[in-house]
């Protein structure tokens, strides 16, 4: 007996430190003294893990606590969209009219119509413009008629507050179902030791950028350090000044996209500089229209669609919301669901609904019908970039066990950043037994640090992983690295460390998951 217990004591030394699970409620000794190391409370922790296999709990430390997400919400949105709209759904934008033609002159309007294309930059208007020449139309003998009626209201931007203090910046673009290039304008600025030149993408009618920034000693990565917001100005004759403020370094080169014109504007002077530039003549006004713009009940059937484009099916564009982490594609898709929600048993004060609150709605169904508790969930625009968005780490988690044997599951999982390669992950975790195997994503706010995805154990076996971590120095005292050592514990967990066996499962079972 004694000579077995020697034995079992030797391997155990030469296979490494079995691992063992702590409570269901109680932190791994590791993360614990991370939290104790930078003064982070316990509670301000949320960690859900279950092993998908049978659902079994592995740890829960504050998971049924309603906590600040920031980008890991993206993954309810993202998985929802697919079941919902389905892998294939495309969004589109459309130019149509129901004017005659004749010698070469529309007699009437053109109507530029959207129905949330995710993928419609001013490129793509351009093409849309020449195909109309191609048809032969030169002239527009009316206006043009902006149509955002596929989301109500048309406009959700107005009057909304800003989040942040960069209003400017891609991130933070509000969608509507007409957005072309993301209302964005590209600012190549280039300076010397004295000077400097800024050149603007599209070149729009009557809009004028006017530098007022100042060079200065300072490492061209730190550009971003002396910027300022733009403001613009609009003249009494129409045109448009965009005022650059701030400072830059010298002997630098920086790109940079910014929304700065309202997006009225933005369609009315880019749709007069790409229609002039393909020699069309228009003497019309731009305008927009409250709601969706029908066929002319006089002569139904009369209105064609002269020119389409359609964005990438649902399964590519669900890669820029997980792994891009895009919030504009996000809330376009979240819009989307309440724009495409079954109308045949509302009532007349359903049906006027906001486009916001219909999506919401689809969010609850979804979770309902798949046996999702859904209490104090708030949603807000879908994306997490948001202050009063919450769900549980066990919500969010069971979110992710119905995605992972959802049809769409490929789908999905394929969206997600994987661990050490590629999206928000590319540089986490590079030399952990988790890279390359794990599919995480992540989310950061202010006072938020958070992931959500999948991770296999030593054995193969593939866990649910949600934690989020909610201070005012989640940031700044490295609740990455806290996070990051969870996602560490669970892909090191199951198995003694540094056994081949162990390994081999793991990579099996990621193989079977692709």
């Amino acid at each position: 007996m004694q000579k077995l217990i020697v034995v079992f004591t030797i391997v155990v030394a030469v296979l490494g430190t079995v691992w063992s699970a702590p409570s269901r409620g109680e932190l791994p000794a590791d993360i614990s003294k991370m939290m104790l190391d930078r003064q982070l409370p316990p509670d301000s922790l949320g960690v859900m893990v279950l092993r998908l296999a049978d659902g079994q709990i592995v740890l829960a430390h504050g998971a049924d606590k309603p906590l600040q997400p920031a980008s890991t919400l993206k993954v309810l949105t993202a998985i929802v969209g697919l079941d919902r709209l389905g892998p294939a759904y495309r969004g589109r934008t459309e130019i149509l009219t129901a004017s005659p033609v004749a010698t070469g002159v529309l007699k009437g309007d053109l109507i530029l119509r959207g129905f949330a294309n995710a993928d419609f930059t001013w490129e793509e208007m351009q093409r849309l413009l020449q195909k109309l020449r191609h048809q032969g139309i030169s002239e527009i003998d009316g206006d043009v008629v902006v149509d955002r009626g596929f989301f109500q209201p048309g406009r959700i931007d107005i009057g909304l507050l800003p989040f942040d203090e960069s209003p400017e910046f891609r991130y933070n673009v509000i969608p509507d179902a007409l957005l072309i290039n993301t209302n964005l304008l590209q600012f190549d600025i280039d300076a010397t030791e004295v000077d400097f030149q800024i050149r603007q993408t599209p070149g729009l009618d009557r809009v004028t950028i006017i530098s007022n920034m100042t060079l200065l000693d300072r490492a061209c990565d730190k550009w971003e350090d002396g910027w300022q917001i733009p403001n613009t100005v609009k003249a009494e004759n129409g045109e448009i000044r965009i005022y650059l403020n701030g400072q830059f370094p010298k002997n630098c080169a920086q790109t940079v996209h910014i929304s700065v014109l309202d997006r009225a504007d933005y369609v009315d002077r880019l749709f007069r500089t790409l229609w002039h530039n393909l020699g069309g003549k228009f003497n019309g006004t731009v305008r927009e229209v409250e709601t969706v713009l029908t066929d002319n009940p006089d002569k139904p059937g009369l209105t064609r669609v002269l020119a389409e484009h359609r964005a990438r099916p649902l399964a590519e564009v669900t890669r820029n919301i997980n792994k891009v982490s895009d919030n504009t594609i996000t809330r376009t898709i979240f819009l989307t669901l309440g724009a495409m929600s079954k109308q045949t048993s509302e009532t007349v004060g359903e049906i006027n609904m906001p486009t916001l609150k219909k999506a919401e709605r689809e969010i609850h169904a979804w979770l309902k019908q798949h046996g999702i508790d859904d209490t104090e969930l708030v949603l807000d625009n879908g994306s997490g970039l948001s202050r009063s968005a919450r769900i549980k780490p066990a919500q969010l988690a069971a979110v992710l066990q119905v995605a992972y044997r959802s049809k769409w599951a490929p789908e999905f999982i394929s969206s997600l950043p994987i661990v050490g390669v590629d999206g928000s992950m590319r540089n986490r975790l590079k030399s952990s037994p988790v890279a390359e195997f794990g599919r995480i994503k992540t989310g950061g706010l202010r006072d938020v640090v958070a992931v959500a995805g999948y991770i296999p154990d030593m054995n193969g076996q593939q866990h649910v992983v949600v934690a989020m971590l909610n201070h005012e120095r989640a940031v700044r005292s490295g609740g990455r690295a806290i996070v990051d050592g969870l996602l560490d514990w669970v892909a090191k967990s199951g198995a003694p460390a540094g056994s081949i066996a162990a390994k081999s499962g793991q990579e099996q079972a990621v193989v079977g998951a692709r």
